[in-house]
């Protein structure tokens, strides 16, 4: 996989998260240029992540911090989960 390739590829898979957000009360915006990441936040608790994009041993893996962690294959699951780590008492 050339450089391109995978920036292109983890490109379209933070855009593809990012696009569900705002129908679970998330906001978001690629940062980075030509490493993307996704910043997100939640707009009520004001918290807020970093969210990486990375192939892993079974397809692309979205990583987040504390310790968040979802795949490309389960995008609602990963909205979900991200979601959860950001609302308040998590």
């Amino acid at each position: 996989m050339t450089s391109s390739t995978y920036t292109g590829e983890r490109r379209a898979h933070l855009e593809a998260l990012a696009a569900l957000l705002p129908g679970h009360g998330l906001a978001s915006r690629m940062v980075g240029g030509a490493e993307p990441v996704l910043w997100a936040w939640h707009p009520r608790t004001g918290r807020q992540t970093l969210v990486f994009a990375t192939p892993g041993r079974r397809g692309w893996e979205f990583l987040w911090s504390p310790g968040g962690q979802g795949t490309a294959d389960d995008l609602p699951q990963t909205v979900r989960a991200l979601k959860e780590s950001m609302d308040p008492g998590s």
